[in-house]
């Protein structure tokens, strides 16, 4: 990699970091491309990615960003998952982590708050920007379709006493 090469992928992860949420460091040992291939492809079904760098290069490009913290995480064989929606590449990580032995949960942030494993691993626990859209979308509806049932009560409450005197009539 020649220097221009260096400063193009120093400038493509510093936008990233001012673009995401979340930042997720791992440590991969002994991963298989196959297995990378797919945490990767379960990455980007959610909107989130997965990205091997060099440490140098990182370092360089997390300065003047939220993440400058994670700076001492960066040792190793890392690679790092990122998302705009800071739940979901810690979700991720975290249930692929869980069937395979070889990716370590290193640490991470949240903006710039710098989390340990654990912190990641109660952060994959919160439920997703869209099932806490649901949720809302969910609450806000439910006191309409009450009051709908509310108002429709007596009307069939009505019909159903004219049905039974008719009845009774016709008796």
């Amino acid at each position: 990699m020649d220097r221009s090469q260096k400063a193009d992928a120093v400038a493509a992860l510093n936008a990233t970091f001012n673009e995401v949420g979340v930042v997720v460091v791992t440590r991969n040992r002994g991963m298989t491309v196959a297995q990378t291939t797919a945490l990767r492809v379960k990455m980007r079904e959610s909107g989130a990615s997965f990205k091997v760098s060099k440490n140098s290069l990182a370092k360089l490009a997390i300065v003047d960003t939220d993440y400058a913290g994670i700076g001492e995480l960066l040792t190793g064989p890392v690679a790092l998952g990122t998302s705009v929606d800071p739940v979901a590449a810690a979700k991720i990580v975290v249930e692929f982590a869980k069937t395979n032995d070889k990716l370590e949960i290193v640490g991470g942030a949240m903006g710039s708050q710098v989390l340990d494993e654990a912190g990641i691993r109660a952060l994959a626990s919160m439920p997703s920007l869209d099932e806490l859209r649901a949720k809302l979308i969910g609450l806000v509806q439910a006191p309409a379709t009450k009051i709908a049932q509310v108002v429709t009560a007596p009307a069939g409450k009505l019909a159903r006493v004219f049905g039974a005197y008719a009845a009774k009539e016709a008796a």
